[in-house]
């Protein structure tokens, strides 16, 4: 059990701590951050595991049922970051722990940001408040779903940068995962994933174009590539005569190979979203690539805390059909959530079920 502790805290003691006593609560604690303290208090550790336990999406995905269905089965702003907090979580842990303990529970839980589930069946923040009671799926007074500081740092610079363009969002617009939380694709997915984007984007553009590349002769210049296509990916590569619309879904697959080719650091600066990219500079870049590396996590995720504002701003405008002006390119903001999101392993989702909800 030591050794099995010393793994999975950051700091570890040489000593499991002491046992409660008197009568105690099981806590189910869902923790958001990478790496988490061994708790100080006393208490009695009945289970835990990370995402290296293939388990542990299946019992959240799970979860977030339970979650959805409190109370009348329709989603409100409660439940959904309540959600949203589950498909980030790093560590599940079950624990026994005393009610005098309960102050230094409730100040590591906000450390590890974490929720609270109680055997009443509530859903509790970090202090103990109700965010999801069980019967009629409401918050108590005063309960919040946490966030690192990291992510209300970068929401109110992106809500800054916004303004300064005469872009307002709101301010109930949540945080997003930051680096704490989150485990970006691999370097090697990266580039599989950019060459599958480059090799459906050059079949869209010729066959719109009117001089149709032969997938095979796509796939001769560019076998690894093969390797990485999605099903719908290859699915647009199996038809002999893909539509018009079927070509513009594919074309602006570039917007999303550009933001990767930035990620990889193939690109200096990602700029704001108000015109696409050069088709012909991303192909150049990548028909030259040589030994990219990803970026660091936090200058990925200041784009994506970007994008993700902008396009709540465009969905609002279609949405009231105000006819105000995003701001912005709509298909290049959309293209770019896509990619981050995936990036970010949002939802855990592959990349054709990757999601962009705003």
């Amino acid at each position: 059990m030591i050794n099995s502790l010393k793994r999975f805290f950051t700091r570890p003691q040489s000593v499991v701590p002491a046992a409660p006593t008197g009568e105690t609560t099981l806590y189910n604690v869902y923790c958001t951050r990478h790496t988490i303290a061994q708790p100080a208090f006393a208490h009695a550790l009945q289970g835990r595991r990370d995402l290296s336990d293939g388990e542990l999406l299946t019992h959240l995905h799970t979860f977030c049922g339970y979650v959805f269905a409190r109370g009348t089965q329709a989603m409100t702003r409660d439940k959904y970051h309540v959600i949203l907090h589950l498909q980030r979580v790093q560590h599940h842990l079950s624990m026994a722990v005393a009610d005098d303990e309960l102050p230094a529970l409730h100040a590591w839980a906000r450390e590890s940001n974490a929720l609270l589930f109680t055997p009443d069946g509530h859903v509790r923040d970090p202090d103990g408040h109700i965010l999801i009671n069980v019967a009629d799926g409401q918050a108590a007074a005063g309960a919040g779903v946490p966030y690192p500081a990291q992510a209300w740092t970068r929401k109110s610079a992106t809500e800054a940068a916004l303004a300064a363009r005469s872009i307002e969002v709101p301010a109930s617009l949540p945080p997003l995962a930051c680096e704490e939380e989150l485990t970006l694709r691999d370097r090697d997915e990266v580039i599989g994933r950019a060459r599958a984007l480059l090799l459906v984007a050059l079949r869209a553009e010729s066959v719109a174009a009117g001089e149709p590349m032969p997938v095979a002769t796509l796939l001769d210049k560019m076998p690894l590539a093969d390797d990485s296509l999605s099903p719908a990916e290859r699915a647009f590569l199996a038809l002999e005569s893909p539509s018009e619309h079927e070509c513009a879904q594919f074309l602006w697959r570039y917007e999303s190979l550009y933001v990767l080719q930035w990620a990889l650091g193939m690109v200096d600066a990602l700029p704001y979203p108000d015109a696409p990219c050069d088709t012909a500079a991303a192909v150049a870049r990548q028909i030259e690539m040589r030994g990219p590396e990803l970026r660091d996590a936090g200058q990925i995720v200041d784009a994506l805390d970007q994008t993700y504002r902008l396009h709540w701003h465009i969905r609002q405008i279609r949405l009231k059909k105000t006819g105000a002006e995003f701001g912005a390119d709509a298909d290049v903001v959309m293209e770019r959530h896509h990619a981050l999101n995936w990036l970010i392993r949002f939802q855990h989702a592959d990349w054709d079920e990757v999601d962009t909800p705003t």
